[in-house]
């Protein structure tokens, strides 16, 4: 029976995993025109003074609130514009020009507020600069602050009568050889003592960084890539639990040879060492598609993932799971907000000791952990569940590899 029942269950994931992503598409779904688009690349495409213009899927929110724009080329006359939206936007006008729409513009350095005439805001913009723009939350009369920002300092703000619900980035250009590089999960946070605006690192969802690097959801490998010991390893802070039993990563760029892992291991899991091949730790491999389960030797499980793709892992927890007490009871939170602690970063650290392959007590009750790609469950596997639980873990091995992750992507 209870075999029966946890079929049913898997059956149940399936189908809420694919209504997640179906649901998605439909509601987040980017438009642009005169443009073309390659990844998080965007060039100007149109006749000589169309405008082209692109519109994100997704408005700001507290969880998203900025985003950035990086000048790859001005192009014959940089017109280029960064601001918000409103998702109706019409495709042939630059962001700024239109009612409830405002947006910085590169070539004259004037702001737009919903209208053609702009007012003298900040500097003109060059190849290689980094334009921003965000949202504050702040107010509390029903103005919603813009903020802006050239690399890295705040430009200006101006309030607007709008709900964030209703302000999408927008990137706006209107002559040849125009790109830029966007980054619609750029993330700030205010600095307490002085209110300069800073980039929020991410780096307290990690307990172990090793030759890994972290801005923000992106996390970049910074290892030799020469050989099997040269694993770049983040290790999340919170284990998997019946509340945020899921995870995400899309590969934004799959490196030299997309040696990229996504599981789930014990805690004091090898820093030097692919999840999956060691004891207490489980893994699906992009680069052959197959799932090592403290193995050296993989087993042929789903297709290969490549740039774009996006990878998931998760626990299937019996109805009846609970958190023993106990010193390991802490490890358990399931309060989002992480308690202030140290990360243990290795990046740059020339740390050569050696660690002991046999950790906590791997015996433990059973729980099934199952694989998605693109949105589809790709399999699932029968492992022990480690006192202290098992925790996202990511494994790169080659040059360039970066990957973009979301620990709690049902939440909310």
């Amino acid at each position: 029976m209870d075999d029966i029942n946890l079929h049913y269950r898997f059956l149940n994931w399936r189908r809420r995993i694919r209504e997640i992503r179906d649901v998605r598409a439909v509601r987040y779904r980017d438009r642009w025109r005169n443009m073309f688009r390659d990844g998080d690349m965007l060039r100007y495409h149109g006749d000589s003074d169309e405008v082209g213009c692109f519109v994100s899927g997704r408005p700001l929110s507290k969880k998203r609130r900025y985003f950035e724009v990086t000048v790859n080329d001005t192009g014959v006359r940089g017109m280029i514009a960064v601001g918000l939206v409103p998702q109706s936007h019409k495709l042939d006008q630059q962001p700024g020009w239109l009612p409830h729409s405002v947006a910085f513009h590169a070539d004259d350095g004037k702001l737009y507020n919903g209208s053609t005439v702009g007012q003298q805001f900040g500097a003109k913009c060059c190849r290689g600069d980094k334009i921003g723009c965000g949202i504050s939350f702040d107010s509390n009369d029903g103005q919603i602050t813009v903020f802006f920002t050239k690399n890295g300092e705040e430009i200006g703000t101006v309030e607007l009568p709008a709900s964030p619900d209703d302000l999408y980035p927008a990137v706006g250009m209107q002559s040849l050889g125009e790109e830029v590089v966007l980054d619609l999960n750029a993330e700030w946070k205010m600095e307490e003592d002085d209110g300069r605006m800073i980039v929020d690192s991410h780096e307290e969802d990690w307990s172990r960084l090793h030759d890994v690097k972290v801005t923000g959801t992106l996390l970049e490998y910074m290892g030799k890539g020469k050989g099997i010991m040269d694993v770049g390893l983040a290790q999340a802070r919170r284990p998997l639990n019946p509340r945020f039993h899921y995870y995400e990563l899309e590969i934004t760029d799959a490196g030299e040879k997309c040696y990229i892992a996504l599981g789930l291991a014990r805690r004091d899991y090898p820093k030097d060492k692919h999840p999956g091949w060691n004891k207490g730790s489980i893994a699906y491999h992009a680069d052959d598609g197959k799932l090592f389960h403290g193995s050296g030797v993989g087993d042929p499980f789903g297709p290969r993932c490549f740039e774009g793709d996006i990878m998931g892992c998760g626990i299937m927890f019996p109805r009846d799971f609970n958190i023993d007490g106990g010193d390991d009871a802490d490890d358990w939170d399931l309060d989002v907000a992480s308690r202030p602690s140290e990360v243990q970063n290795n990046l740059y650290a020339n740390n050569d000791e050696e660690e002991e392959d046999e950790g906590e007590d791997l015996e433990g009750r059973k729980v099934m952990v199952f694989f998605t790609r693109n949105g589809k469950v790709v399999g699932k596997r029968e492992v022990a569940l480690p006192s202290n639980g098992l925790y996202p873990t990511i494994g790169m091995m080659s040059t360039g590899e970066k990957v973009r992750v979301e620990l709690h992507p049902l939440s909310g």
